[in-house]
């Protein structure tokens, strides 16, 4: 299929720059470039903060359930379109194209859900302590128009996250879109556009990102800022939305433990933790990272894992049969071979992988480490990549302590049959989201996000909508 250009949606209307930058999108299976993405200036952000301000207050007093009717809408339309954004996500991210669809379809099922909930956004009464006449209220308004900062590896979901609760509260939405990926961002938004959103209720930017959000976030028009990317960054632009007493929600990043007990039902571990490992070529936030093995069934966890990770059939998202597809760029490449090797030389031995695979675009063999220092750097900073780590324990209490060890506290795993296991661990692990004898399954009505340095927040359930508005106190006495 032909890729094609995309442009700036601002007030309704898809733009090219004014002084018609673009910047170049890439294909990761190929390393070649196959389109252009428009670069927004100054003068196009402050369009579009005003096309926000203007669309919020037509947004806010439509009220939930017409709200909710134009997400239900959109969300027809978005599924309607799921192959052509499909085919658009995996040339520029390069995921497989199921593994595209799956996100596309759970993106919907996110909007739907969201559009309901969003009926529930309730207020009470409060009895006054002594006055009869006295009625006190509790008020819940949409916060305003929201600045929202989405990174490249879940082009759709990462947007959609966000979109989804600020829209059911009756916040209007900017969007600083991911670069490399703009394309099926741009789908996502183009539905709800055709679904009858009115202008200036959504917008999506591009260019350079620093200096979008040196922009957004101070912005008098811009109420709330949301974020998902790196720790660093997250807290960078936290600190600058603090300086103007901005709220913030921040899905950061994380580095998932994986504790594998010895009674674990070790068929289970295995195919569930590759799964989540493995899923966009470990490039996800919360891809299970570090595997903490009880020593006695470790070695045949670590054979087991590493023959299907030597199985595993690696090449472009858009070829039949293909299981993972390349990284995001050159320069996660890079960083798979300084993290292998460093590991190596403090002792990791490699099961699997370890190395680019061919020389044309940004492939990696899918990766196991066994016997990895605690301090490679491996064990200590996010890889976001196809690498597993595998250190054993004798003791379920270590294991939980160095998964707790780290400042990360995103999401986090564990395999046992012991309900007394299950209670000490669904008790002592720090983590936004722990998934025990399963994969990761975030779904729309469960919280999303991280404690520690793993975010503010969450991105899911009904405290995402949460924090979209603003809690009132409104008492009114009879005259």
């Amino acid at each position: 299929m032909a890729y094609t250009n995309t442009q700036l949606f601002i007030d309704g209307q898809w733009l090219d720059a004014g002084d018609r930058r673009s910047l170049p999108v890439v294909n990761p299976a190929t390393g070649q470039e196959i389109g252009r993405v428009a670069h927004a200036g100054i003068g196009e952000l402050d369009a579009a903060v005003a096309a926000a301000e203007r669309g919020f207050m037509v947004w806010r007093d439509l009220g939930p359930f017409a709200r909710g009717k134009i997400m239900r809408k959109a969300a027809e339309i978005f599924r309607e379109r799921a192959g052509r954004t499909a085919e658009l996500m995996t040339l520029e991210q390069g995921k497989p194209l199921a593994e595209a669809r799956a996100e596309i379809s759970a993106a919907a099922d996110i909007v739907e859900w969201f559009a309901e909930e969003g009926t529930r956004v309730y207020g009470r009464s409060v009895p006054s302590r002594n006055r009869p006449d006295l009625r006190q209220m509790v008020v819940k308004d949409p916060v305003g128009p929201v600045a929202a900062f989405t990174p490249w590896n879940f082009p759709v979901n990462q947007i959609v996250r966000k979109l989804a609760p600020g829209l059911a509260a009756g916040c209007s939405m900017l969007f600083k879109g991911p670069e490399e990926t703009p394309a099926s961002a741009a789908e996502l938004i183009r539905a709800f556009a055709d679904a009858g959103l009115p202008p200036g209720v959504v917008g999506l930017v591009y260019g350079d990102p620093a200096e979008i959000s040196n922009c957004l976030i101070p912005h008098p028009g811009i109420r709330k800022v949301t974020f998902t990317g790196s720790t660093a960054v997250g807290k960078q632009l936290a600190s600058l939305a603090g300086a103007h007493m901005k709220r913030v929600t921040m899905e950061l990043g994380g580095h998932a433990p994986v504790i594998i007990c010895d009674d674990a039902d070790l068929d289970l571990a295995v195919k569930a933790s590759f799964f989540t490992k493995f899923r966009n070529a470990g490039q996800a936030c919360n891809a299970t990272s570090r595997f903490l093995v009880h020593r006695s069934i470790a070695k045949q966890f670590a054979e087991e894992f590493g023959e299907r990770a030597r199985g595993l059939k690696v090449g472009s998202g858009l070829e039949d049969g293909v299981q993972m597809g390349p990284l995001a760029n050159s320069r996660r490449i890079k960083a798979m071979a300084d993290l292998t090797n460093e590991a190596v030389s403090r002792g990791a031995k490699v099961l699997a992988g370890g190395e680019r695979l061919g020389s044309v675009g940004n492939f990696w063999v899918p990766t196991v480490l066994v016997d990895v220092s605690r301090d490679a750097r491996i064990f200590n900073e996010e890889p976001f990549g196809p690498i597993a780590s595998i250190q054993p324990f004798d003791l379920l209490e270590d294991a939980i302590a160095e998964a707790n060890r780290l400042p990360y506290g995103l999401a986090a795993y564990a395999f046992t049959r012991s309900l007394k296991n299950s209670d000490l661990l669904s008790r002592k692990v720090e983590a936004g989201m722990l998934w025990i004898n399963t994969q990761a399954i975030p779904v729309a009505e469960m919280p999303f996000g991280g404690v520690k340095e793993s975010g503010i927040g969450t991105e899911g359930g009904p405290e995402a909508i949460d924090a979209y508005v603003n809690v009132r106190s409104v008492a009114v006495m009879n005259a």
